[in-house]
């Protein structure tokens, strides 16, 4: 079933629910600023408190409201990214299900893919898994730590690798963007029984993968880190590939 129409209903209760209360707010502040009620407080000596908290609170409870307006929006555009990320990774004829709620997490803190959990999204067509994919981190880029989503089939071999963001040098360490160069590209079919594990490091270390000129240390990390996430995925393979009904963790 679509999560769409959920998150429009959403949308509209929440929305409701603003207007009402900016609707009561709004009544209770032209009571509290009539003529009448302000000349019985400017007597006092905390007038001026009085009025720049009133104020004051005002704008924060505006603000905090439309911050929550705003959320489910955002949360939403965050989703989109992320499906638009795995679809680039998992061919569609692969799988008939929603990727985003098709999901199993398992422990990853001493993986070294950059978060103690890890979540893939699980590829299934009629009800079998045909392929994961999930995303994960090179945390010792040139410039700061890269995040990147892979697609995995069955046995192991890379469907896709997305960068989905870095700090790497414009011109240098960014060829590892599908936008800047077909570099990425090249780990598509690959994997831990088609290339040995001297093969997984960049030329200049012996191994098969182009490095940049220039730019050793970026694609160099990138390539450790993917090396990294297909041992993840081989450690945990039977458990991807036949899931529990029902299971979405994994100690």
């Amino acid at each position: 079933m679509s999560s769409e129409p959920l998150k429009e209903s959403a949308y509209q209760s929440a929305g409701k629910d603003f207007k009402a209360f900016a609707a009561s707010l709004r009544e209770k502040l032209v009571i509290w600023l009539k003529p009448e009620h302000l000349e019985e407080l400017r007597p006092q000596l905390q007038y001026q408190t009085y009025i720049l908290a009133g104020f004051a609170l005002v704008a924060s409870i505006l603000l905090g409201f439309a911050d929550l307006a705003t959320k489910n929006a955002i949360q939403h555009r965050l989703e989109e990214d992320l499906k638009s990320n795995l679809e680039e990774v998992v061919p569609a004829e692969l799988y008939d299900n929603n990727l985003l709620l098709d999901t199993l997490t398992l422990q990853s803190a001493s993986a070294n893919l950059g978060s103690a959990q890890t979540v893939f999204y699980l590829a299934k067509k009629e009800g079998q898994v045909n392929a994961v994919s999930f995303k994960f981190v090179a945390p010792d880029g040139y410039a700061g730590p890269i995040n990147l989503v892979m697609g995995l089939d069955r046995n192991g071999e890379i469907l896709g690798v997305r960068v989905i963001s870095h700090m790497e040098t414009p011109g240098l360490g960014d060829k590892i963007e599908i936008k800047k160069s077909p570099w990425i590209l090249s780990f598509n079919g690959k994997s831990l029984d088609n290339v040995t594990y001297e093969e997984w490091s960049v030329k200049k270390d012996g191994g098969i993968f182009d490095q940049f000129s220039g730019a050793t240390i970026t694609p160099r990390k990138v390539v450790l880190a993917i090396k990294r996430g297909l041992e993840f995925y081989k450690a945990h393979r039977e458990e991807l590939m036949n899931p529990v009904h029902g299971s979405t963790s994994s100690q």
